[in-house]
């Protein structure tokens, strides 16, 4: 059965006990929680605290969620591994490793991430990096008993991100090749159907095919501006033709959709508020997130 919950990202200024609170006010079963190291991030979405992992008390975080009812369906950091500067991507990685034990000390299957990309060189060259980088890391997962969940995120949308995006797990195609690469039970998807729109791809013939390796699941929705994209291609910025938006206000069919995720997949599924319009204060956010509940219960009975 399918669990209905959101992206604890959208709430960076509530405690993980008002998070885990708000999320019984309206009736979610369960959050995924964001576990960045404490500090200021300059991504947008990113740098987010409800667990601090490198500090856990994991009964502390157990009897919180209890206490309300709710429960963590997943543990998200969200970097980029492969990052060109040895040192930076040698901080994401090992931060990565605190958040796979902090998952083990919790009791929690999963864990959601990037795989990381040199923006700068392409999926070939990337190649040995990633396999160098991520063999250990799913060995790592493996031994703890946690599911590694990568979103299929291509993170290309500004400058800093061009050409290439901070993330290779964009497509079936790659898809296929990491997991015969580092074929591992522990080693899957978080997958989210609205990075395939912008994409032009189609999002319901691979949750058939990777049905094995769906561990966790995104629903956020994109608007693609039809106009803008005929004026600027497929090769521009995506911010310049594509839109994130609540689940119901895009371009995803989110009826076929659930009527294949109910044949492939038993587990979470999280909003994921990304739309400027809902972005202003914590009150437009609840609102957002009970829109995007609202929405999507007539499909998702948790």
């Amino acid at each position: 059965m399918m669990q209905l919950g959101f992206v604890s990202a959208i709430l960076p200024e509530l405690t993980l006990d008002e998070v885990a609170a708000l999320a019984a006010a309206t009736n979610f079963s369960c959050v995924e929680v964001m576990c960045w190291p404490k500090g200021k991030a300059e991504r947008r979405y990113a740098g987010v605290t409800h667990v601090d992992v490198a500090d856990l008390d994991a009964g502390q975080v157990r009897d919180t969620m209890a206490k309300h009812g709710v429960a963590i369906s997943g543990l998200g950091y969200y970097p980029n591994p492969l990052a060109p500067d040895a040192a930076e991507a040698k901080a994401y990685t090992d931060h990565i490793k605190l958040v796979i034990k902090a998952a083990r000390k919790l009791e929690l299957g999963v864990v959601n991430t990037f795989i990381g990309r040199d923006w700068t060189k392409s999926v070939d060259d990337n190649w040995p990096r990633f396999l160098k980088t991520w063999k250990p890391l799913i060995k790592f997962a493996e031994d703890k008993g946690v599911k590694i969940a990568i979103e299929n995120c291509p993170m290309s949308f500004t400058k800093d991100e061009w050409p290439g995006g901070k993330n290779l797990a964009t497509s079936p195609a790659i898809w296929r090749r990491m997991f015969a690469d580092i074929p591992s039970d522990n080693f899957g998807l978080n997958f989210d159907p609205s990075h395939f729109v912008w994409q032009q791809m189609d999002y319901l013939q691979p949750m058939r095919e990777f049905r094995s390796k769906l561990f966790h699941l995104h629903a956020k929705d994109v608007r693609v501006d039809r106009d803008k994209l005929n004026q600027v291609g497929l090769l521009a910025h995506p911010n310049e033709y594509h839109t994130p938006k609540l689940p119901g206000l895009g371009d995803v069919n989110w009826s076929q959709f659930f009527s294949v995720l109910s044949e492939v997949y038993s587990g979470p599924v999280c909003i994921e508020v990304e739309d400027r319009s809902f972005e202003g204060p914590l009150e437009s956010r609840r609102q957002a997130l009970i829109q995007s509940g609202t929405y999507l219960r007539q499909f998702v009975a948790g």
